[in-house]
């Protein structure tokens, strides 16, 4: 081996964990930091003992401390496909969709059509051009999620002890989600509250499909009526659980399926909507209510709602009217 190879060569790491590194179980901070080495050879350098944690054994469920020294041994990482530049309209988007911003947490108006993290057909999500646009900002992670295309309030922290808390809150119920969808038909007066507990499964095309059923997890969903017509009814929806794809399958399984989806949706209300106007979901996180953490503070945030939605939501009106 010359000295250029020597000096390619993977070379034993220690690292010093930091206090916003802290309550990170090993074996996630190990696949971090070792992007593109396989699970399953991490976990046997833990099994090994290739990987120490203030020079003893640890194993996979450790949890580490601010000031552990973690050796990392020499793997070899196989070096991912260059991806293409984010595109600069991309950019300007979300730049430009700041809704609030502290020390501890930034809120965005997630627009549609964007996920929120990059996947096998998807090379850049929102939280990936956030961090493109903060290359100094030494932490920013997701709080929650919201399908690519649904829109509005997304929490993104900007340190894993406000990451950490805010999950916790989410657990605890101490988050208030508003939702805005436009559903079919007139809404039942007598059905406010919706208790039905969602399966989620995979398809072997890795699509996800969720259904009620007396086997999945329990789900609750509050919805209320905020423009009633007989063709479509506006709601405002309040969540207790956040399950996949909570809101669209508790309202389809009603027969009140929303506005636009084309996987639970129904497709003669779709065409009808799409005659005016309506190109995606309507579904919008029209608003979050919270304390901060470690705090007194009441932050409550609302994202309009896009141009998009209102334009059929007067169309909507419109056409019932007439």
């Amino acid at each position: 081996m010359n000295s250029k190879e020597q000096s390619l060569a993977p070379r034993v790491r220690l690292v010093e964990i930091q206090l916003e590194q802290a309550g990170q179980r090993i074996d996630n901070f190990l696949l971090s930091q070792l992007k593109g080495v396989p699970k399953s050879r991490i976990y046997r350098c833990l099994r090994r003992g290739e990987v120490r944690v203030n020079k003893s054994r640890v194993a996979s469920s450790y949890r580490l401390k601010q000031g552990d020294q973690v050796r990392i041994p020499p793997l070899r990482v196989s070096h991912p496909a260059v991806k293409e530049p984010v595109a600069p309209s991309l950019l300007h988007l979300i730049g430009n969709s700041l809704l609030y911003e502290d020390r501890h947490l930034l809120i965005l108006n997630k627009p549609a059509g964007i996920a929120v993290h990059s996947g096998s057909s998807v090379s850049y999500g929102v939280i990936e051009v956030l961090r493109r646009l903060r290359p100094e900002a030494p932490f920013l992670e997701l709080v929650h999620r919201l399908d690519r295309e649904t829109s509005g309030c997304l929490m993104v922290a900007k340190t894993r002890s406000t990451l950490l808390a805010l999950q916790s809150m989410q657990r605890e119920q101490l988050i208030h989600k508003h939702y805005l969808a436009l559903v079919k038909g007139s809404w039942p007066k007598n059905i406010r509250q919706v208790n039905l507990p969602l399966l989620k499964n995979i398809l072997q095309s890795g699509e996800r499909v969720v259904k009620v059923s007396a086997t999945g997890k329990p789900a609750s969903s509050h919805f209320h009526p905020k423009q009633p017509h007989k063709e479509a009814t506006l709601m405002e929806i309040t969540l207790e659980t956040g399950r996949t794809h909570q809101i669209r399958v508790h309202a389809a399984h009603l027969g009140h399926p929303l506005g636009g989806d084309e996987k639970y949706g129904d497709p003669a209300f779709n065409k009808w909507l799409r005659n005016l106007g309506l190109r995606r979901l309507f579904l919008h996180a029209d608003q979050l209510s919270f304390t901060l953490p470690k705090g007194e503070k009441l932050l409550k945030i609302a994202a309009p709602l896009p141009e998009e939605l209102s334009t059929v939501l007067t169309a909507c009106a419109h056409k019932i009217l007439n």
